[in-house]
């Protein structure tokens, strides 16, 4: 029997702060919702003081041996970040039969299988709630309340600072550029947004949830990627003249036909969509089940608060099946190899800006190349004129990613299209 649940804790920063002071504010809480108290015992970090100014009483150490190999130790929570040496502590913690929580979201991209396999072996709970979407529920209710769902498609808006770009772009008509350094200036991008804004944050959370909701391995060199770098003023502008709305997108979808695609992309949304009102830095994700139907998990995906408020609900999840005797109840729910979709099987609707010659014949060309791929329009629009040349927005019905490159290649070689200058799928089922 445990008379209290002891926790080592990796990393003080901002997220570990946080979870010292949800568990000593919340303590007498927890208690009761477990049944016994749960306490960090040992915090390892290299700024100690840190650690003094939120809890004085908290043992502070700079050997992380001191809590992976103390016995007495339940529960370790890691939050160093990044994969080195984050990996190895967490390995040698699952190892020692220590059940661990952690948020982070690049070891378990690349590294899950192998952790989840020595969970396993070891009978303990490895929980992960805080590396998606911050303080926003989706691990959990993908594994748990939605278990009895075959999922269809996960659609989310799982990077705040790519969001707020987007939102500040559409809402005060400000170019890229200058959003990206507002969004530095107030701390929501990096001094190095190349992870943000290339999409390689929103992919490594896609693993994750494509992984959990179609239980099957998904690797990051599975995802297609695009980043926002490319998008102008000009697309958000005609997206929203057209009943459109820009968010970048982590998609996955369960295809009877063509199996499993996960991709990264900037899409454009019908307004009437739930996820195009989601502005500033919140996030949403967006699930499809057979059973459930659609449903919507909002709120802020990053900060001190939000991201502790996940990591203290899985410890007091893990927590109650120690005391309880029943940890390693859910572990890895890849129990399947599914077919993946390639890339140039994907279909969606798309938005094309072209440049071309303000000259007759200009757009039967421009709808020949399109039919010669079978590739059906939409809306062929002609907007203004820019540098002599007029300029084309088009909107394709549902098309495979394979044709609709064919198509642009067509293009590209017209002698009447100056430019292809943008490129951006569409979700909107009125057009599939």
């Amino acid at each position: 029997m445990h008379n209290e649940v002891k926790i080592g804790l990796l990393g003080a920063g901002t997220v570990g702060g946080g979870v010292i002071l949800v568990l000593k504010n919340n303590a007498k809480e927890i208690e009761k919702r477990v049944g016994v108290p749960v306490r960090i015992v040992k915090v390892f970090t290299r700024s100690p003081e840190k650690v003094t100014e939120l809890d004085a009483g908290l043992v502070v150490t700079n050997n992380v041996d001191d809590i992976l190999d103390d016995p007495e130790i339940d529960i370790v929570i890691e939050l160093i970040g990044r994969e080195d040496p984050a990996k190895e502590y967490i390995a040698r913690a699952l190892a020692n039969k220590k059940n661990v929580v952690t948020a982070n979201k690049d070891i378990l991209a690349k590294y899950g299988k192998e952790l989840f396999a020595l969970a396993e072996e070891n009978n303990v709970d490895f929980m992960f709630e805080a590396a998606v979407a911050g303080g926003i529920p989706i691990i959990r209710p993908l594994k748990s309340c939605l278990a009895a769902n075959k999922i269809n498609s996960i659609m989310g808006i799982v990077n705040g600072t790519t969001n707020y770009m987007l939102s500040k772009m559409a809402s005060s008509h400000v170019d890229f550029n200058e959003v990206l350094k507002e969004a530095q200036d107030l701390g929501y991008a990096e001094s190095d947004p190349t992870a943000d804004i290339g999409g390689l944050d929103a992919a490594r959370k896609l693993v994750i949830l494509a992984s959990i909701a179609f239980n099957t391995r998904i690797t990051l060199d599975d995802v297609y990627i695009e980043g926002i770098e490319k998008l102008t003023l000009r697309d958000i502008e005609y997206a929203d003249e057209l009943g459109y709305v820009v968010k970048l997108l982590a998609i996955a979808k369960n295809s009877k036909t063509n199996g499993i695609s996960v991709r990264v992309h900037p899409t454009m949304l019908p307004k009437i969509h739930p996820l195009s009102t989601v502005n500033d830095v919140y996030n949403a994700i967006y699930v499809n089940g057979d059973v459930v139907g659609d449903a919507m998990f909002l709120g802020r995906g990053a900060g001190r608060m939000p991201t502790a408020s996940a990591v203290c609900g899985d410890v007091v999840d893990v927590a109650r099946n120690i005391v309880h005797n029943c940890t390693g109840r859910i572990n890895c729910t890849c129990y399947e190899e599914k077919h993946l979709c390639s890339i140039e099987n994907i279909t969606s609707p798309c938005y094309v800006r072209l440049l071309v010659l303000d000259k007759p014949g200009v757009l039967a060309a421009i709808a020949s190349a399109f039919g010669a791929q079978n590739v059906s329009l939409k809306n062929v629009v002609q907007k203004s004129q820019v540098d002599g040349f007029s300029e084309l927005v088009v909107i394709t019905y549902d098309v495979s990613e394979y044709n609709l490159r064919m198509a642009l290649a067509t293009l590209a070689g017209l002698p009447v299209v100056e430019k292809i200058c943008s490129v951006i799928r569409v979700e909107d089922e009125s057009l599939e």
